[in-house]
């Protein structure tokens, strides 16, 4: 075993001569030899490592949460290529289906209900309706609350199908567009001022009252006044007087009997025949009594009555 120990000591002084010889011969070329050499390594290691796989792990798992959330969030609201559950975006507009609640005000310029349905709108506490001008003014409002319903408005208008206006109420008047106003109180109706109309008339079959308890009853007309009972009698009562007046034209009572009970009667003597008959005299004021009918008037005879 000697001799290959040696052969290859030889061989390895002969290689480190050759290596010197040519390192040597090489001019021009300076090379250094590090003595001591460092070995950096490249990449992460040990609990950094370690960390860095536990925050990915961390972003998948939120990752994979964020996604399925996602898609429940999406099922819960039946999210649609047409809209949001029953909500649902048209052409028109938006179109809600069912019952919705809104918690904060609502801004739209047309609300109105399907063809086969109303519109309803409810509030525990007040339904207020707004409607404002370029300037964020309110130039109208419609309140609906528990006890009463408000609307703030310049004008108030109510139309038939038609367009035609039915009623009306601004600052100055109160105009009523139908044919027939009907009072169904039992009460009638009751007016603090003056009223014009054409016509006065009750249902069939009811009387009508025209009557002031604390003040006088006056019915004027430029033309005239037509007072008819086809089906009854008519009647006037007063505390004071009933005063019957015509500018230009006369009174008349057209009827078969005017009967005045009460009526004053004018004296005579034993002598007068008065056969059950009497005329109606009229004193210069205007206060009607009776006198016994003769050949001739008797109302001069009896015109003491008028003193």
């Amino acid at each position: 075993l000697r001799p290959a120990v040696t052969n290859s000591r030889v061989f390895v002084k002969i290689s480190k001569m050759v290596r010197e010889q040519y390192t040597t011969t090489t001019e021009g070329t300076p090379i250094e030899r590090p003595e001591n050499q460092c070995v950096y390594k490249i990449g992460i290691y040990g609990w950094r490592k370690r960390c860095l796989y536990l925050f990915v792990l961390l972003l998948l798992i939120i990752l994979v949460v964020n996604l399925a959330l996602t898609i429940w969030i999406l099922r819960v609201m039946w999210f649609s290529p047409i809209g949001m559950g029953h909500l649902h975006v048209t052409n028109d507009g938006l179109r809600l289906e069912g019952e919705s609640e809104f918690l904060l005000p609502l801004y739209a310029k047309e609300i109105r209900s399907r063809v086969d349905s109303s519109l309803l709108l409810q509030s525990t506490q007040n339904v207020t309706v707004n409607a404002r001008n370029s300037e964020g003014e309110v130039t109208g409002r419609l309140k609906v609350g528990p006890k009463m319903v408000e609307i703030q408005s310049q004008q108030f208008q109510i139309n038939s199908k038609d367009g035609k206006p039915l009623f009306t109420v601004d600052e100055k008047e109160v105009v009523v567009g139908t044919d027939k106003l009907r009072v169904t109180g039992p009460e009638g109706a009751l007016f603090e001022h003056s009223v014009e109309t054409p016509l006065v008339r009750a249902d069939p079959f009811e009387d009508l009252r025209l009557e002031s308890p604390t003040r006088s009853l006056s019915v004027d007309a430029p033309r005239g006044v037509h007072i008819k009972a086809h089906a009854g009698k008519i009647e006037a009562l007063s505390q004071m007087d009933i005063i019957f007046q015509s500018s230009d034209g006369m009174l008349v009572l057209d009827t078969e009997t005017i009967c005045l009970p009460k009526l004053v009667q004018g004296t005579w003597g034993p002598s007068s025949g008065s056969e059950g008959l009497y005329e109606i005299c009229v004193c210069p004021d205007g206060k009607l009594y009776l006198s016994v009918a003769g050949v001739d008037t008797t109302c001069q005879e009896h015109s003491h009555v008028c003193l």
